[in-house]
C-alpha cells in the first residue's frame, strides 16, 4: 500500500523506515549527523516552499520533509496494516 506524505508524494507503506516529528532534528545529535551526511538529491520537499515542514520521513533511499504531522503520518501507516492486509 501506499501513503501520502503530503502534495503529490507518496510512498510504499514499506519503504518507510521511521516517521519522526520535525522539531527532533533539533534536539538530536544522531538525527543532526543523520541530516548532515546526506546528500541534495536523497532530499524531497513533499509539498509547496509555502508549507512548514511538520514532519521527516526516512526511507532506505531518501528523506522526505512533510507539511503533515507526524501523528497523521503514522495512523495512516498504521491504518493500513490494522486493515489486516499485513503482506504489503
Amino acid at each position: 500500500m501506499f501513503v501520502h506524505i503530503g502534495g503529490y508524494t507518496v510512498i510504499r507503506s514499506k519503504d518507510i523506515i521511521a516517521i519522526l516529528n520535525y522539531d527532533v532534528h533539533e534536539s538530536s545529535s544522531l538525527t543532526q549527523q543523520y541530516l548532515a551526511s546526506l546528500h541534495e538529491n536523497e532530499i524531497v520537499k513533499a509539498a509547496n516552499d509555502d508549507d512548514a515542514t511538520k514532519s521527516l520521513v526516512i526511507t532506505s533511499e531518501k528523506l522526505y520533509h512533510s507539511p503533515i504531522s507526524s501523528t497523521t503520518l503514522r495512523r495512516r501507516s498504521q491504518t493500513l496494516l490494522d486493515d489486516g492486509n499485513n503482506d504489503i
